[in-house]
């Protein structure tokens, strides 16, 4: 066993990359079924289980590579999302889509952008609990359809809500945390980065650190070939 994948195990991820391997399991999904892209993708359209679908333009599904080794997780959508029914567009769009490039990533080439709500909260408030309690299903759904080998969550309302804590980003960032087993690497909401420009040297570090773990991740798997 090699030391990152000696690593891996101590923290609990043990061998991530077997899950773009193995073969696809039955997973329960939104409400105890396992959904194919076309049923979830519809069953978000329709959705009023929670009151924001009284307030919404569209709903905000995800875009990107339906089999992505990168998944990129933000909050809800904002007005720009709620128009035009696609993820991180307008100014915040533009800063993610150059995050990625840093990293020599694209949009929509082996990566998936999606939120943990898929209805914007009016006037772009925090998600409620209940509303999370809703959505998050989808979002779980959407994972295990991908089956990503790595997962960053942008900002902190989608790490705590993905890593189920209630912790701030300084505590959160520098470490390889885990959702369903995933590698999950925690950095600020793009929104965030734009009104606050010094901490961008910080989400450099977290891509950074992303970049390194798949690496790790993509290096193990191709020794164990």
């Amino acid at each position: 066993m090699g030391r990152r994948e000696l690593y891996l195990t101590e923290m609990g991820l043990g061998p991530v990359w077997r899950l773009r391997s193995a073969p696809a399991q039955a997973a329960e999904g939104v409400r105890g079924e396992a959904l194919g892209w076309n049923e979830l993708k519809s069953r978000v359209a329709a959705c009023t289980a929670c009151e924001l679908h009284s307030t919404r333009t569209r709903t905000v599904f995800g875009v990107g590579d339906e089999n992505a080794d990168w998944l990129f997780v933000g909050e809800a959508p904002g007005a720009d999302e709620d128009a035009q029914g696609e993820p991180f567009v307008g100014q915040a769009g533009k800063l993610l889509d150059n995050m990625l490039k840093s990293i020599g990533l694209k949009r929509g080439e082996n990566v998936y952008i999606a939120n943990v709500l898929k209805c914007r909260p009016p006037g772009n408030r925090n998600p409620l609990p209940a509303e999370v309690a809703k959505c998050e299903p989808y979002l779980r759904r959407q994972v295990e359809l991908i089956r990503p080998k790595l997962i960053v969550s942008l900002g902190k309302f989608a790490a705590q809500t993905l890593l189920g804590q209630d912790a701030t980003i300084a505590s959160l960032r520098g470490s390889v945390h885990a959702y369903q087993g995933i590698p999950l690497i925690v950095t600020y909401h793009p929104a965030y980065l734009l009104r606050t420009l010094p901490d961008k040297a910080k989400a450099w570090e977290d891509l950074c650190l992303a970049k390194q773990t798949m690496q790790d991740l993509c290096s193990e798997n191709s020794a164990t070939i």
